[in-house]
Parts: structure tokens; C-alpha cells; sequence
């Protein structure tokens, strides 16, 4: 790497262009991708799914921001915010997938703040308030342990976008994996302090899990058509996943999921999305004819 600075030197890298460091290097989300729908596949339940996956990444990266100066040590801070940044890249190519299969013409903009809480299709786990780190930790070692499951089978999608999509996420979705489990491992096994932290975090974000392995209609009818992935069907490898982890931390594996409905996937949430929103959108609603 050349040039006066970092900046100028990384700037070199991405072909002069000063804007990547901020995202606006493109301005479309999947240009130059075929997006043909696949033989058979509805392009609203397409959309729709692609949504259910796009929100979840969407508003798990904005509820992880919020440790953005205020996490443990500066390492992790930089850590969860380029996590959040995974997300968001993820969200946005999912979202934009999802305005070209319902024949909308809508960007990734327009799904992320031109839509109040009851049309967001993210499972509730995401949007629940941050707690301490131990919770942290905690929701991000079941989210991305989940995730991963679900994108390395959509990897085979017969949808052309969602498997690129998928196979560049499941790189990012384990390392997501990783930095959950060496933070989990560290404070279960650590001082008798953080261990109970820990299983206190485990009590509270287990209860909560059971909704990410109800199967909608919409995943079922993209999972029969090749498309999709029924969530139901990962079900025992993350338990299996996180069931080592946890022995592994010196923590209670709980056991089973509960049982739970499609709550967030038909738009019931809880009360903890609409002021998540509000923080997300205010900018855009406020300044809406405003470019970057």
C-alpha cells in the first residue's frame, strides 16, 4: 500500500475512487447480475422472503451500532461495527433483490424508510434492546450461528441472486460465528462474575429462539420450488452447534427451542422496533429529496 496516508493508500486500492470507504462506490445494489426469475418461482413470494432475510440483517446491524462507542474496549467496538457493516451490505442486496422480483422497481432505500414497523418481516430476536455484553455475545452467537445455517444451503439456491448473495455471506456469517464464540467461551469459562452474566444472557435470549425455526408459508413454498430454505430444517445443527458451545463455556445448554409462531415474519413485533426505526429513519424522512 502507497500513498501519503492510510486513506489515500486505500484509496489507491479501490481505483482512486475517495467514496468507497462510504459505501457510495455503486449505485446499484446488483447491477450487472442476472436477476431473471427462476422457472416457476413467484416473484412476491420471492420478494417477500428476500425481505424476511433483508430485515433481519437490517435491523440486527442497527441494534449492533448502538455499541458504537460504547462497547467494552475499542477493538470490540471496531469489531461489532464491521459486523453491523456485513449486515447492512447483506440487507441491502437482499432488499434491492426484493423490489426487482415484485416487479416494484423499488431500491433498498425505499424498503429501509419508507416502511413503518407492521410491513418489516424480521424475526423479533433481532430487534430486542441490547443489554449488557454478555447478551451481546449471546444474541449474536444464536443469530449467526442460524444465519450461517440458512445461507449455506441457499448457497444452492436456484434463484441466481439469492445464491451469490448466500455465498458471499456465509464467509462473513462465519466469522460473525467466530467472534461470538471466542467472547462466549472467554466470559462462560472466565470469572465466576462473567459466567453469571452469561447464563443470565442465555436465560433471557433462549426463550426468544424458538421463532427463527417456524416456517412461514412463503419459505415453505420457495424451499419446495428450490429456492428458499425451510427454516424448520436447520433446527438441529444449530442446536447441535450451540449446545457445544455452551458445555464447552462451562454454561447450561437450556435444550430444546421452544415453540413459537411466525410473529415477526407476518409483521407482529414488539414494541422495541418502532423507536428502533424511528432512530433509523428520521434522516431520510425528514430530508427526503436529500443525495449523498
Amino acid at each position: 500500500m502507497s500513498g501519503e496516508n492510510i486513506f489515500t493508500g486505500l484509496t489507491e486500492e479501490h481505483g482512486g475512487d475517495a467514496r468507497w470507504a462510504f459505501g457510495t462506490g455503486f449505485t446499484e445494489a446488483l447491477a450487472g447480475v442476472d436477476t431473471t426469475l427462476p422457472e416457476g418461482v413467484d416473484g412476491a413470494d420471492l420478494a417477500a422472503y428476500c425481505q424476511m432475510l433483508g430485515d433481519d440483517a437490517l435491523i440486527q446491524s442497527q441494534r449492533l451500532i448502538h455499541w458504537v462507542t460504547d462497547a467494552p474496549e475499542l477493538e470490540e467496538e471496531v469489531a461489532l461495527a464491521n459486523i453491523a457493516l456485513d449486515l447492512l451490505g447483506q440487507a441491502r442486496l437482499l432488499l434491492a433483490r426484493a423490489g426487482q422480483a415484485d416487479g416494484t422497481g423499488r431500491d433498498e432505500d425505499a424498503f429501509a424508510y419508507r416502511r413503518p414497523a407492521a410491513e418489516f418481516r424480521n424475526v423479533c430476536l433481532t430487534e430486542i434492546p441490547r443489554g449488557d455484553f454478555a447478551r451481546c455475545v449471546t444474541t449474536l452467537l444464536v443469530l449467526s450461528t442460524w444465519r450461517l445455517a440458512l445461507f449455506t444451503r441457499l448457497a444452492d439456491s436456484r434463484d441466481p441472486v439469492l445464491a451469490a448473495i448466500a455465498a458471499k455471506g456465509v464467509n462473513e456469517l462465519a466469522y460473525h460465528r467466530e467472534y461470538a464464540v471466542s467472547w462466549a467461551l472467554r466470559l462462560g469459562d472466565g470469572t465466576p462474575y462473567s459466567n453469571e452474566r452469561m447464563r443470565e444472557a442465555v436465560a433471557d435470549v433462549w426463550p426468544r429462539t424458538g421463532e427463527l425455526f417456524a416456517t412461514h408459508p412463503v419459505e415453505a413454498a420457495l424451499a419446495d420450488r428450490g429456492a428458499g430454505v425451510d427454516p424448520a430444517s436447520v433446527r438441529e445443527e444449530v442446536r447441535g452447534v450451540l449446545d457445544q458451545v455452551l458445555t464447552t463455556a462451562t454454561l447450561p445448554a437450556p435444550g430444546d427451542f421452544p415453540e413459537a409462531g411466525v410473529a415477526g415474519r407476518d409483521g407482529r413485533h414488539t414494541g422495541e422496533l418502532a423507536p428502533l426505526l424511528e432512530e433509523l429513519q428520521r434522516v431520510a424522512r425528514e430530508h427526503p429529496e436529500a443525495t449523498w
